[in-house]
């Protein structure tokens, strides 16, 4: 048993820490950031008092606190040089980050994912709505933004496992192409589609989003922006702008800050989302003027995302024996640290979730928001499919229940 240190004043919050060797507090000191989640997913440290999310809170909180850390302050200075100065993700690239993330065995995702499998920021109607239905109201609040009519033409630029656009498909008419780099999201998603007996209003196609051509009467695109890097901002919005009609309307929901840019998390980038980044809302407008699309509506998600991610990481604590089988304990203790890290960023660290509504006219849409209201009226009283393609991707957990505070 090595020497014990206090940090700190000794008051609440607190936790207890045990390195099991001597050189993981030097590689903790020599990069926090890094050594922390690896430590972690090695084994190399044990808490004694609290568990990680408690351990990750207190250092979140300490980041942003005035007169934060200063070697780790330098450090993110310089990350976040790099990452909006670096190079391109080119399309060669684009396709091994996507498969890097998303083409993990789906028994995975169906462990801590809602029955749909929407892998991105839920819409809480209350902060005590279970996470099946903050999925449902998120399809349907997006729905709303889209002001679809029957039978117009929709892009879903990262699809995912199709639940949106068999949502769009069932529920309001429309003819949806889903593009995804990820095999296995495109495999999962042709098949519900064939289930749902939709094959002839919703495609899939694995296709970067600069393959795509032709014209859409909608694009869409769900938590994918944050692949596309800040060197590709100008082409991505670009791209959206030639592909959509000239009357046509765009909603992309992405993970992003309202403060100057940060870096995202090197070991983020490193062991979950290879090139990922968080883009400050400073960064997204020029690139919005230059395309030539106008923001007809912003929104700003605060703590949708904090709860999204307690349910995710409730349900992965819950059925992580199952986790371990198929990938591993190492694999466990990466998303455990990527979770509880997650969702701290969102509580404490600045993070939120932009939704832009983009049009090339400025009439493309009502003058009021009235009608986005309305909308969702309408989808709620009709008695909305969920959009799963009629089929129960995974066992029922329902929670029924507020997260855990």
């Amino acid at each position: 048993m090595g020497p014990a240190y206090i940090v700190g004043d000794g008051g609440p919050p607190f936790c207890g820490l045990r390195f099991m060797d001597k050189a993981a507090e030097w590689e903790l000191f020599r990069d926090p950031e890094m050594g922390l989640g690896e430590l972690y997913a090695d084994g190399r440290f044990e808490l004694t008092q609290g568990d990680l999310y408690d351990l990750l809170a207190l250092g979140a909180r300490n980041i942003v606190a005035p007169g934060g850390p200063g070697l780790l302050t330098v450090q993110r200075r310089l990350q976040s040089l790099w990452q909006r100065l670096g190079p391109g993700v080119a399309p060669v690239r684009a396709r091994a980050n996507a498969s890097h993330h998303y083409d993990l065995d789906a028994r995975f995702y169906r462990l801590f994912l809602d029955d749909d499998l929407q892998y991105s920021c839920a819409y809480f109607e209350t902060p005590a709505a279970g996470l099946e239905d903050a999925q449902l109201a998120k399809k349907r609040h997006i729905s709303a933004k889209l002001a679809l009519s029957s039978g117009q033409k929709v892009l879903d630029i990262g699809c995912g496992w199709g639940g949106l656009a068999l949502y769009l498909a069932e529920n309001c008419g429309a003819e949806v192409l889903g593009v995804t780099l990820a095999r296995e999201q495109l495999q999962l998603a042709r098949q519900r589609a064939q289930t749902a007996g939709v094959t002839d209003a919703v495609q899939f196609a694995l296709k970067d989003y600069r393959e795509v051509e032709g014209r859409f009467d909608r694009v869409v695109s769900i938590g994918m922006f944050e692949h596309v890097g800040p060197r590709n901002y100008d082409a991505f919005f670009t791209r959206v702008a030639g592909l959509l009609a000239e009357d046509g309307v765009a909603l992309i929901h992405t993970i992003g800050h309202l403060g100057t840019p940060a870096p995202t998390s090197s070991w983020l980038r490193k062991y979950i989302f290879p090139d990922g980044y968080i883009p400050a809302l400073m960064e997204i407008a020029p690139s919005l003027a230059r395309a030539g699309l106008a923001v007809a509506d912003l929104e700003v998600l605060r703590d949708h995302y904090a709860l999204t991610l307690r349910h995710w990481r409730t349900r992965f604590k819950a059925n992580r024996d199952e986790a371990r089988a198929i990938f591993g304990e190492r694999f466990c203790r990466i998303w455990e640290f990527y979770l509880s890290a997650s969702e701290c960023a969102f509580r404490y660290e600045g993070c939120v979730v932009l939704q832009f509504q983009l049009v090339r006219k400025f009439d493309a849409l009502p003058i009021t928001r009235d009608y986005l209201f309305h909308r969702e009226t309408e989808l709620r009283a009709a008695g909305e499919r969920r959009g799963s393609g009629g089929q129960k991707l995974s066992r029922a957990r329902d929670m029924g229940a507020a997260p855990e505070k």
